[in-house]
Parts: structure tokens; sequence; C-alpha cells
């Protein structure tokens, strides 16, 4: 079997510690058990040259290959799914895909729902147990609200979704540690960066321009400004056809200066 596991790099250190978050290391470790001898495992990540560091040590604990989506990271996660999802397909040997549950930063929990629907896959989230079966299957437990479990057989192919307490990755010897050194990290192209605005500031609507009051008697005047002499706009109530109704908006909006004369 061969098992892709989903990595998102981390790199605010307002939110989190450099690296990757502990639901991201135990689903490595899941997926080496659901691979077992026989089976593949390769690490996926988007994420800028940085990240390296971690895939090496995913090799290290035994992963096969360590793809790197290349990325600064401020790819929305829809991209990032994509993205993932496109490179996976592409492996027409991935039988499995395994992410962590949510990141430590956004917390979104939304990039293992989005890959499973770009591969058309069947997604099991929340699980906090997961197990091989001699045919094939695999065992879950899921957690549900209020304390409730639930037991899940999956059978290939699917997208897991793993909490952190799911495993504990395991320590990698130093024999494999100074050979994932040398190890080869597969770079492809990443997500789409969303375009930065400029600036951003506060919606605040178009300034009204209004005659000015133009009677003699300054209480008179105040009325004008105060629009005393109007009936309210909220009781100004009429029933007309549609295109009717669209011609009398126009005309308010007119006459209130929100839009120029034809």
């Amino acid at each position: 079997m061969h098992v892709a596991v989903c990595w998102k790099w981390l790199d605010d250190e307002r939110h989190a510690p450099r690296g990757v978050s502990a639901a991201d290391e135990a689903a490595l470790e899941i997926g080496l058990r659901i691979a077992g001898d026989d089976g593949v495992v390769s690490v996926w990540c988007a994420g800028p040259a940085a990240a390296d560091g971690v895939l090496r040590e995913a090799i290290a604990c035994g992963a096969r290959t360590a793809v790197r989506l290349d990325s600064t990271g401020s790819a929305p996660s829809r991209a990032v799914a994509v993205a993932l999802a496109t490179g996976i397909d592409a492996d027409a040997g991935i039988t499995m895909v395994v992410c962590g549950d949510a990141s430590a930063d956004r917390g979104s929990a939304t990039v293992p729902a989005f890959v499973a629907a770009e591969l058309g896959w069947p997604q099991a989230l929340g699980l906090i147990s997961v197990t091989s079966q001699a045919d094939g299957t695999i065992s879950a437990l899921r957690r549900l609200d209020q304390g409730r479990r639930e037991r899940l057989a999956i059978v290939p192919s699917a997208v897991l979704s793993v909490e952190g307490t799911a495993a504990r990755l395991r320590r990698a010897g130093l024999g494999d540690v100074r050979a994932a050194r040398a190890a080869t990290i597969v770079t492809m192209p990443g997500p789409s960066e969303p375009d930065q605005p400029l600036s951003t500031r506060p919606f605040r609507p178009r300034a009204r321009v209004v005659p000015a009051p133009d009677a003699d008697d300054v209480l008179a005047r105040v009325r004008q400004l105060a629009d005393r002499d109007e009936p309210s706009h909220a009781v100004n109530a009429e029933t007309l056809a549609p295109p009717a109704a669209a011609a009398r908006i126009v005309e308010r909006l007119r006459a209130w200066g929100y839009l120029d004369e034809p």
C-alpha cells in the first residue's frame, strides 16, 4: 500500500513553534503503521525551502519520499488542497491519504475535506485510533459529540484526518538521521498565492450632496437640515411593478445624492 501523508509547515512563531503540529506527526506515524514493512509512505508539504528540514526528519522516521510544493505558506486552504490533490492524483499508486485534523496556526480543519473532494474519495475525520486489519481494511475510532465514539471500517481509497493524540511519532535512529541529511526533496510548483491589497480601510459610504438650507427663519433652516418637513423614509412604503420599482429606487438614490444625474 502507498500512503500519502500531508503536512502543514508552520512558520508563525506568534501562533505555533516552527515545524509541524502534533496532529501532523501523528498522521505520519499512522501512515507508517498502515503501510507496514512492505508499503510505501510519501510525505507531501506545501511550504518554503525552510520546510526541507522537517521533511528530512520524516524520511529519517521511515518515509520513502518527501515532496514539497513550493509556497510561502500564505495560500488559502482551498488552493493548498487543490495543489496537494493534483500531485497525489498524478501518482496512481497512492491509495490512502492521512492528514492531521487541524493545523496549529489557522486550525480551520478544511484541507483534508478539500483534498477528499478534489480526489473524489470519502473522508473519515476526527479519528483518535487507527489500526490495520489482516484483510486490508482499516479499523478506526472516531470522536463524536457528547463523549460518544464511532467505530469505522475503512477501505482504500480514502482520506483520514487524525487528532494529535492518535499516535506518537517514533524516534528515528542515528543512522537514519545521518542518511536523511543527503536525501533529495522533490520540489513541485506550489499553490497560487493570493493577491495582497496595497492598503485596507473600513468601509465608509460616499458623502451625500444635499442642498443648503434657504429658509429665512433660523428654526426653519434647522428643520430643513433635520429633514423634519419630509416624511420618514421608513414609513414611505410603495407597492409597484418591478420596472416601476427599479425606476423609483434610481430616482430616490439620485434625490439623496448617491447617483449622478443622467
